[in-house]
């Protein structure tokens, strides 16, 4: 028998129990729906947090009291053992950094931001230093960014993300507008350019003040963050990195051979962390997808051995006629290998289709690499023919004569 002969029995076979079939493919387009889904997902995510951490500069470190991320509760009160860091520290690495081309930090908290009676959700509130707009690379789209002066001086200037002036500033110049943070009226002198969402989440919903003002305001006892941007290559990111942390055990008065209390961290501390994160989920998520691909490979057996028993005259008249034990053993293989990969195709359009309407309606992006496509298609195909073994070796070891006796 003719591949093409007997694909197009697989095919006529498959189209006269409709029903079944559909029935059938439900585990096999499941499971390969999860896998393109999941891997278009993740795969999409870590190129989106890629080019986001990249927008920050590979040049630039920061030191905090604490890890940005946090596995566990030991970490957690490990961390919160720890002395803070204070604006001094900051001031020791901007003023003995000879390999830091610029030095800057930052406070942070949320609350809510009000002009003219109407308030803002939630809204993140800076203390920035002048220069961190830079290290942030954080651009200045109308008016101004701060200057030392603004620092030294503790002003109630303030710098404001899109989402302030299109939520609450509204149409008009948003320069010299009053805004109240926590009761307190800052005068709007810059607006940042728009930095868009990160995995569904707005980051243009700050207010940004200058360090001293949010210190006067809030207290003196929240950990600072700081960022340190290093002159030149990634040799000099390392020597950066080094000074900066004799300097913080020198001043935190960290015994040798005890380890750093505080952090260090890169871009690709970060970004690491999530691709940790990411390839955790991935493969709870395709291990789930596996069990279900597994049992639509069982579905599928069982289906075909039905179909071998329903057709037992049909293969002794086959066999009567001169068809070999391999030409019904390709016969069967190819039926099963089609319907599962008929499920895979399904699986791999509602996978795909799925992650973009993610997309669509939450933000969250998406990548479908070809490569996972003909993984899902590959993996459909594989099960089916797997599975399909049994029945189509069942179906060709009968006996003609007895299969034609069994329907007389």
């Amino acid at each position: 028998m003719v591949f093409s002969e007997a694909f197009k029995l697989a095919l006529q076979s498959l189209w006269a129990n409709k029903m079944r079939t559909v029935l059938t493919l439900i585990g096999v387009v499941m499971a390969v729906a999860s896998i393109i889904m999941v891997v278009t997902l993740v795969n999409g995510a870590n190129r989106y947090v890629s080019t986001k951490l990249s927008g920050y500069g590979a040049d630039v470190f920061t030191v905090e009291r604490a890890s940005s991320v946090i596995f566990n509760a030991d970490d957690y009160f490990r961390f919160q053992k720890r002395k803070i860091l204070r604006i001094e520290d900051y001031q020791a690495i901007r003023d003995n950094c000879a390999e830091c081309g610029e030095v800057g930090a930052m406070l942070n908290r949320y609350t809510n931001v009000v002009y003219n009676g109407h308030s803002s959700n939630n809204s993140g509130v800076r203390g920035y230093t002048w220069t961190m707009l830079g290290l942030n690379n954080i651009e200045i789209a109308l008016g101004r960014g701060f200057t030392q002066a603004d620092e030294d001086h503790g002003t109630h200037d303030a710098i404001v993300g899109y989402d302030i002036v299109d939520n609450l500033l509204g149409d008009g110049n948003p320069i010299g507008k009053e805004v109240r943070v926590d009761g307190i009226p800052y005068t709007v002198v810059g607006v940042a350019d728009r930095l868009g969402q990160t995995l569904g989440q707005s980051q243009d919903n700050w207010v940004a003040v200058p360090i001293t003002t949010y210190q006067q305001t809030y207290g003196y006892n929240d950990t600072v963050s700081i960022y340190a941007r290093a002159n030149g290559n990634a040799a000099a990111m390392e020597r950066a990195k080094d000074e900066v942390r004799v300097l913080m055990r020198t001043r935190r008065h960290v015994a040798p051979g005890q380890a750093d209390d505080f952090e260090i961290e890169t871009n690709d501390t970060f970004l690491d962390i999530w691709k940790q994160i990411s390839s955790i989920f991935a493969m709870v998520v395709l291990g789930l997808a596996s069990i279900s691909l597994v049992v639509g490979g069982i579905v599928i057996m069982n289906i075909m051995l039905v179909s071998v028993t329903e057709r037992t005259r049909e293969i002794g008249v086959r066999k009567a006629l001169g068809a070999r034990q391999r030409d019904v053993l390709l016969q069967f293989l190819i039926e099963s290998g089609t319907m599962a990969l008929l499920g895979g195709a399904i699986g791999v359009l509602l996978g795909i289709g799925v992650g973009k309407l993610i997309t669509l309606v939450v933000g969250f992006p998406t990548n479908a690499p070809l490569w996972v496509i003909f993984l899902g298609l590959f993996l459909a195909g594989a099960v089916g023919i797997f599975f399909g073994v049994y029945p189509a070796s069942k179906a060709a070891k009968l006996d003609p004569v007895a299969a034609l006796r069994a329907e007389m």
